[in-house]
C-alpha cells in the first residue's frame, strides 16, 4: 500500500529537524505498535541523511557491535576498539555532532530499558554532558506506550525533562480510510468501510495488509482474517503480552470481559473476585487501551461509569478470534468465518455508533463529542456533538437500518436532556450505514 496522510507529523519532524542546526533536539514518537512509525520516519527524513538503530532483544555488546559499524559506514566515524555500551556509542556520536549536523533514529527505543541496568542513566549522563554544543535531532521511538510514557515522563526517571517535543502517532481517521478504500475499490459500499473500521480502526499495518491482499469488500476481508497463515489471529496476544508482561493475565481478562459485554466495574470485580480499580485506571491512563465513559454532563465523581476498549482491532480480536479460540487450534477456520459471519450484525451496531463519534469528533467546529443514558438505563443517546462556540449541537441515533430510526423515540430521549442544551441550536438526526 502506498504512503497515506500524516501531513501534519512529517511538517512536525522536519521542522525538529532542521532547528538541530541551531540547537539539539530530542523528539520522542509514541505510537501503538503498527500504527507505522518507522515508516513515517523515513517518509520525512527521505532524501536527508540519518542514523537508525532498531533496538532487539540481543545483548547490548552484541547490539553495540553492530551499530558501531553502521556509525562508520553512515558517517565515516571510526572508533577505536569496541564500544562497551550504548552510551559509549552515543557519546562519541554527540561529540562528532559538535562539528556536523546528525540525525539519529532509535526505534523500539524502550527496550533499552530492558536489556541492560542504568543504561538509560548512562543516556541522560552523556545527553546532559554534551547536549548543549551538540547539533543533533535525536529520535527515541517506541510502540510500549506505558514505558515510553515512564522513560519520559516520569519524574523518578532519569529522562525526564530531557524531550524537546512529543509526537503521538495515532491511526488513521475516518475521512483517510475511506480514500485508501476508495482508491482501491472505487465501487465499495458502506458495509465494506464498517467492516475496514471494525477489523483495523485505522491501524496502518492492518489496512496495508487488507489493501495488499486484495480484500476490499467486506466478504474479503472475513476470508483474510480467517486464512491459516493471517497475522490477525495470533496479533491481540502478541500486542498484550507485549504491553503487559508479567502482568498480563490479569489484564488480559479484565479486557476479555469488557469485550464480552461487563462494563461496569462492580460486574468485572464479581468475576475477577477483587477489586479492580486500580487495574482499569491504568488501563486507562497508562495503556490507553480502555476508555472510561460517563454520561455527557455527568459529574466527574457520579456513578454509572461504564469502561469500554478503546482499540477497534482488540474488540473484534476478543469477540470472534480469542472466544473462538478452540476452532483456531483446530483448524476450523471456515467454522470460525461462519461465526464471525452470523454474529457480525450484532457487534457492528456497536463498532457504526464509535465510527460516528470518531467521524464527528474529527469535524473542525465540533468540541465535545460523548453519549448519555439515565440512571436506569431505560433512556440512552447514542451520539451527542457539541459546537460550543457556535452554540450549535446534534444529538442523534444510530441504527445500521435507516427504517429503525423513528424521530418520535429520539424526542422523547431528547427531552430528558434538554435543559444542558438551552440556548443551543439543536438538530435530531438519526444516522445509519447510508450516512457513513
Amino acid at each position: 500500500m502506498k504512503f497515506y496522510d500524516r501531513e501534519k507529523e512529517i511538517n512536525e519532524l522536519l521542522k525538529f529537524d532542521d532547528t538541530a542546526n541551531q540547537t539539539a533536539q530530542f523528539t520522542v514518537l509514541i505510537g501503538r505498535r503498527r500504527t507505522g512509525k518507522t515508516t513515517l520516519m523515513t517518509q520525512a527524513l527521505k532524501g536527508r541523511p540519518y542514523l537508525y538503530f532498531f533496538i532487539g532483544k540481543k545483548a547490548e555488546t552484541i547490539q553495540c557491535n553492530e551499530f558501531q559499524k553502521q556509525t562508520e559506514a553512515v558517517l565515516g566515524l571510526h572508533i577505536h576498539g569496541a564500544v562497551p555500551s550504548f552510551a559509549s556509542l552515543l557519546e562519541e556520536i554527540l561529540i562528532f555532532s559538535k562539528k556536523q549536523k546528525l540525525t539519529v533514529i532509535i526505534d523500539e527505543f524502550q527496550r533499552l530499558d530492558e536489556i541492560g541496568i542504568g543504561i538509560i542513566s548512562d543516556i541522560q549522563r552523556v545527553w546532559d554532558r554534551h547536549h548543549a554544543e551538540a547539533h543533533i535531532h535525536l529520535i527515541a521511538c517506541g510502540s510500549i506506550y506505558s514505558m515510553m510514557k515512564r522513560i519520559f515522563e516520569d519524574r523518578k526517571e532519569p529522562l525526564f525533562g530531557r524531550k524537546t517535543a512529543r509526537i503521538d502517532l495515532k491511526p488513521f481517521s475516518t475521512s483517510v480510510l475511506k480514500q485508501i478504500l476508495h482508491d482501491y475499490n472505487p465501487n465499495y459500499t458502506s458495509e465494506d468501510l464498517l467492516m475496514l473500521y471494525a477489523i483495523t480502526g485505522g491501524v496502518a499495518k492492518y489496512v496495508a495488509q487488507l489493501m495488499d491482499d486484495g480484500c476490499v469488500t467486506w466478504e474479503d476481508m472475513i476470508r483474510d482474517v480467517c486464512r491459516p497463515s493471517s497475522i490477525f489471529l495470533e496479533e491481540g496476544t502478541e500486542l498484550l503480552v507485549g504491553e503487559f508482561g508479567r502482568k498480563f493475565q490479569i489484564y488480559y481478562s479484565i479486557l476479555q470481559l469488557i469485550a464480552s459485554g461487563m462494563t461496569s466495574q462492580s460486574e468485572i470485580d464479581s468475576i475477577i473476585e477483587k477489586n479492580t480499580g486500580r487495574y482499569l485506571d491504568t488501563l486507562e491512563t497508562e495503556y490507553s487501551l480502555i476508555k472510561k465513559h460517563r454520561p455527557m454532563w455527568a459529574k466527574p465523581n457520579s456513578q454509572g461509569v461504564k469502561y469500554y476498549i478503546n482499540d477497534c482491532f482488540l474488540m473484534f480480536w476478543f469477540r470472534f478470534v480469542e472466544s473462538n479460540r478452540s476452532l483456531v487450534e483446530l483448524e476450523k477456520f471456515d467454522l470460525l468465518e461462519q461465526v464471525i459471519r452470523s454474529d457480525y450484525p450484532q457487534f457492528s451496531g456497536f463498532v457504526l455508533e464509535k465510527y460516528f463519534r470518531q467521524l464527528y469528533g474529527e469535524k473542525e467546529r465540533v468540541t465535545e463529542v460523548s453519549h448519555w443514558w439515565d440512571n436506569q438505563g431505560k433512556n440512552e443517546i447514542d451520539l451527542i456533538a457539541l459546537e460550543g462556540l457556535d452554540h450549535r449541537a446534534t444529538v442523534a441515533e444510530v441504527k445500521r437500518n435507516p427504517e429503525r430510526y423513528n424521530p418520535k423515540d429520539l424526542e422523547d430521549r431528547y427531552r430528558h436532556i434538554q435543559k444542558h442544551l438551552k440556548g443551543y441550536k439543536v438538530d435530531l438526526v438519526g444516522l445509519s450505514m447510508e450516512d457513513m
